[in-house]
């Protein structure tokens, strides 16, 4: 039995979610290494926190400008990852 909604389907009314789960091998590689990329630098953002806390003022707004871009660049990598979940960034072969 067909759904008589097309909510959550694709244009070609394939669920969206039939698009991640028919990711190639080097697109699913290529996931996870974004996915483990953000994951680092949001790590990386959060010790430096825990050390920028015992700084003085100015030192310390230096360090939080250095971790608004890191986190910047998690957000992009997380941005990164869901286009290649969408299949609108393809590797076509494994490095």
């Amino acid at each position: 039995m067909r759904p008589t909604s097309r909510r959550g389907c694709s244009s070609s009314g394939m669920p969206i979610w039939s698009k991640a789960m028919s990711l190639t091998k080097p697109n699913q590689e290529l996931r996870r290494d974004l996915e483990a990329a953000s994951s680092a630098l949001e790590d990386a953002a959060q010790d430096l926190f825990r050390e920028a806390k015992t700084y003085d003022g100015p030192e310390f707004l230096v360090v939080m400008k250095k971790i608004g871009k890191l986190h910047e660049h998690v957000d992009r990598l997380r941005e990164l990852t869901e286009e290649v979940k969408e299949g609108r960034i393809v590797r076509d072969r494994m490095e």
